[in-house]
């Protein structure tokens, strides 16, 4: 992956001309990837002298909650709008990690955003066409992860030498989650070389493996049973799977944020599955997420479908109308698509 050096520069001027004010911004429901890409930079940039403030829309999954730094992330939605709103009125620089668009956040933060004009924008991301919105921006949808992405701006900026073990930790989550434990596509040399840097730094890399995946409760083991058990349907002979999950059924099971990270991907481990989806229901919307294999392009389905993008084979969208009529449209969209030859 090549980074711009003209990007480079353009950043350096923007965080080498002394301390400034500084928020990180992720996306609403922030995964392993938004939560250790921000943490990391968010050290970089103190280690300058920079004041920073974390900020997500919402809270993380609890299997996260060891992560170093982690507590002093502000919370929007945890009563933490007055703190988040100094933050971002006294900002002097903004960063997006990990998505791509200001429209991609949820009211009131991205209104919150709008409201200062005079900040300047930067965005690290690897989501598929960013509008042109930033005053400096790192897109690169080659790169398995923002986590891998701020690590090669950290290596061009101020040298492999300079990353801690504390940034290392951290990045190593967000690279391991959003290549599924290192085995999507978008492996490169570069990537491994780029842990081998991190591994030096003296990281415990099976305990960070399992606190992230055997840290699960006794009630997200159950409904991952139950969804795949009772929920799962299969279309066009096994080929596509799709599984729902009503408010009231993640209730039933004590369901905590994060707790269905990942069954979307488990129907591809079926030999023949080529493309997996999840709905998950919300007070005011259905979230859907979209997994494939191969050529299957979901992030076409879910921008064509679902008014969503991502990744070729990773994607999502929402979904405003009721749960039966939005697999009776995820049902009837495939058929089109198969149709097109693009399944």
């Amino acid at each position: 992956m090549n980074i711009s050096q003209e990007n480079i520069l353009a950043l350096r001027g923007l965080v080498e001309c002394g301390p400034r004010n500084v928020v990180v911004l992720s996306h609403t429901n922030p995964d392993g990837d938004a939560i250790g890409s921000s943490l990391a930079w968010a050290e970089a940039l103190r280690a300058k002298g920079h004041s920073v403030t974390c900020i997500v829309p919402n809270r993380f999954p609890y299997y996260l909650e060891w992560m170093t730094g982690v507590e002093e992330m502000v919370i929007f939605k945890d009563d933490k709008q007055q703190r988040a709103a100094k933050a971002v009125r006294e900002a002097e620089l903004i960063f997006c990690l990990d998505f791509h668009s200001l429209q991609r956040l949820d009211a009131p933060l991205s209104e919150l955003i709008a409201t200062n004009t005079t900040a300047k924008r930067v965005l690290i991301d690897h989501h598929l066409n960013p509008p042109q919105e930033f005053d400096v921006m790192f897109s690169h949808p080659e790169a398995s992860s923002t986590s891998y992405l701020i690590y090669k701006v950290v290596e061009a900026l101020w040298g492999a030498e300079s990353v801690t073990a504390r940034q290392a930790e951290v990045l190593y989550v967000g690279m391991m989650t959003d290549t599924g434990n290192f085995s999507f596509s978008t492996l490169t040399p570069d990537l491994y070389q780029s842990l081998a840097v991190l591994c030096a730094t003296g990281i415990n890399i099976p305990q960070i493996y399992n606190n992230v995946y055997n840290s699960f409760t006794e009630g997200r083991a159950r409904l991952f049973g139950y969804t795949i058990n009772r929920k799962m349907r299969t279309l066009r002979k096994g080929t596509v799977a799709h599984m729902s999950l009503t408010e009231e059924e993640m209730r039933r099971f004590w369901f905590q944020q994060g707790d269905s990270e990942g069954f979307v991907n488990y129907p591809l481990t079926i030999k023949k599955m080529r493309m997996s989806a999840i709905f998950i229901e919300h007070k005011e919307f259905i979230r859907v997420s979209l997994r494939s294999r191969g050529e299957v392009d979901v992030n076409l389905f879910a921008s064509r479908y679902f008014n969503g993008g991502g990744h070729k084979n990773a994607a999502g969208g929402k979904s405003f109308v009721s749960m039966a009529e939005t697999i009776a449209h995820f049902e009837r969209a495939v058929d089109e698509f198969a149709k097109e030859g693009l399944l």
